[in-house]
């Protein structure tokens, strides 16, 4: 199965309570198609006595069956809590974008998705020079009014 593939198949579970465990979300979206995988990841303090996160992956076998468990768990409750059922979105690279440990100018995408065409320069100059010229411009001349309105006689 491709990624892309696998992420349509994936859906994400939130606001789980901590007493959820992965045979239960298996039997709770059983019935919206076979299930590949149920990830509940844990959380990243060692102290902590948690099952996991409080939220959880499920990855069916079909992408029709995610949507169908997405459409029909969305807003449900679940041991006493009401579930909020997602499409997954695919995970950040950890040295990518806000949050990573280098500057994002430094990173390899940055300066091609943000980098200034020469065409887009030219006309940046062009627009810059046209207002130093004074052309076209509708304050010119009101540098000396003081009130704004009709003035009162």
């Amino acid at each position: 199965m491709t990624d892309t593939s696998r992420l349509k198949s994936t859906v994400y579970v939130g606001g789980l309570e901590n007493a959820v465990t992965a045979p239960i979300l298996h039997a709770a979206f059983l019935p919206f198609g076979e299930i590949a995988d149920i990830s509940l990841p844990k959380p990243e303090a060692p102290s902590s006595t948690d099952l996991h996160r409080g939220f959880g992956y499920i990855e069916f076998e079909l992408p029709e069956d995610a949507k169908e468990a997405i459409d029909n768990m969305d807003q449900s409750e679940l041991y006493g809590r009401v579930i909020k059922v997602a499409a997954a979105k695919p995970q950040k690279d950890s040295t990518e974008g806000l949050g990573s440990k280098t500057a994002v100018w430094q990173q390899e995408g940055w300066l091609a998705k943000h980098a200034v065409s020469d065409e887009d320069r030219l006309a940046a100059e062009q627009a810059r020079t046209t207002t130093e010229a004074g052309e076209d411009d509708p304050m010119q001349g009101l540098e000396g009014l003081d009130v704004a309105g009709p003035s009162a006689k």
